[in-house]
């Protein structure tokens, strides 16, 4: 036995097949396709199917939306505003602008003031919301709560006015314009 002698195990080897060669070879006309279809053309492709595997679209988690019109709020609570008062970081007077430096926010948010707390000074606080319990908590300790009605974004875009009027001035409500059929 030498390296001239071996050969292949029998049917180990096949011819290819040639499809589309005649009707004597078994393969022709429609070349094992069927008969006409989108599946009989060259370049078909089956979309999306991943065989058994359960496909991308139903693995992927489905949660809820994002609503395009929402406004992003920072909250604050009153213990907070308490603390930055005994650190010194706030002086008798909360703007906008301190809300914004010290909570690290963007010119487009909103804020508002919780009542989870106690506040020991009387202070003036502008913000854009405040719940029942912190205006009250403010108010009995002497203070003043302004309500605030655009963002600092917003009242940088209004030139008529000066910013700290800009911001405490309410928007315009919107109004739906309907268009006029022709008389006939």
């Amino acid at each position: 036995m030498d390296l001239s002698s071996l050969r292949p195990a029998k049917g180990a080897v096949k011819n290819k097949k040639r499809v589309g060669r005649g009707q004597g070879s078994g393969n022709g006309t429609t070349a094992g396709k069927g008969n006409k279809g989108q599946q009989a053309r060259s370049g078909y492709k089956r979309p999306k199917i991943e065989g058994g595997q359960i496909p991308v679209y139903r693995r992927l988690p489905k949660f809820g939306f994002t609503p395009l019109d929402s406004n992003p709020v920072n909250t604050v609570n009153l213990s907070q505003l308490d603390k930055w008062i005994q650190e010194g970081l706030i002086e008798n007077e909360i703007s906008i602008l301190d809300l914004k430096s010290l909570l690290h926010a963007s010119n487009a948010d909103y804020f508002k003031i919780l009542g989870n707390g106690e506040l020991s000074t009387a202070v003036t606080i502008t913000a854009h919301a405040f719940s029942k319990s912190a205006e009250e908590k403010i108010t009995a300790a002497g203070g003043k709560v302004i309500k605030a009605f655009r963002t600092l974004e917003e009242a940088s875009k209004i030139r008529d006015i000066s910013f700290e009027e800009a911001l405490l001035k309410p928007k315009a409500p919107l109004v739906k314009r309907v268009k006029k059929t022709p008389k006939p």
